[in-house]
């Protein structure tokens, strides 16, 4: 199904918005779908492209910049910033903030998928998150179960917040505005945190 990417079309820019739950190759498929009318537009016009709506990793930004210049369009192509992504505006961006205490929503049951929890504080998830959910927090984000889905901790920049789960089974972690690779399911309650500017996961 091409559901992936809706595009549109504004005065100065092409916006392609991107599930934000999409792996690469779902979404580079798409594009691959939705390429030849985008050619016939770039004929008769250089106005950049805006993708939002995803996180992408810098590995991801350049896979899909390469792609879109490999096709023969070569516009600037730009990454949405992380706090429209998330659409926490209203949430002071604060990059070294101490999450030790933090007000925190606690939500007692499961998210299935296509749920969404956002919350400027921490998120206690009381059971698992299933793939296609998704977790947005200011502060930390703790799972008693199994994360499965989208998990965004520091959404609003903050280097000094956690993920952690009884058991990762994700592709992706997501804290401040850096994003880990996650190759294999990894269970123990692992704690993922900062260090160095880069995701460890211990």
């Amino acid at each position: 199904m091409l559901n992936n990417i809706k595009i549109s079309q504004t005065t100065n820019e092409i916006i392609l918005n991107v599930n934000v739950i999409a792996e690469l190759q779902e979404i580079l498929e798409e594009l691959q779908m939705k390429m030849p009318k985008l050619i016939e537009f770039y004929e008769t016009s250089n106005i950049p492209i805006k993708i939002t709506g995803r996180l992408f990793s810098p590995i991801e930004i350049q896979k899909v910049k390469s792609y879109i210049k490999e096709s023969g369009i070569s516009v600037d192509v730009k990454f949405d910033d992380i706090s429209d992504l998330l659409g926490l505006h209203a949430i002071k961006r604060t990059f070294q903030v101490d999450v030790d205490i933090t007000e925190t929503k606690i939500v007692q049951n499961s998210l299935r998928s296509g749920q969404r929890e956002e919350y400027a504080g921490s998120i206690v998830i009381c059971g698992d998150v299933n793939a296609g959910a998704e977790i947005i927090a200011g502060g930390n984000i703790i799972v008693l179960g199994t994360l499965r889905g989208l998990a965004h901790a520091g959404a609003a920049g903050n280097t000094m917040a956690i993920i952690s789960a009884n058991t990762v089974d994700v592709t992706q972690i997501r804290i401040a505005n850096l994003v880990r690779e996650v190759g294999e399911k990894i269970d123990k309650c692992p704690i993922c945190k900062i260090e160095k500017n880069e995701i460890v996961i211990i």
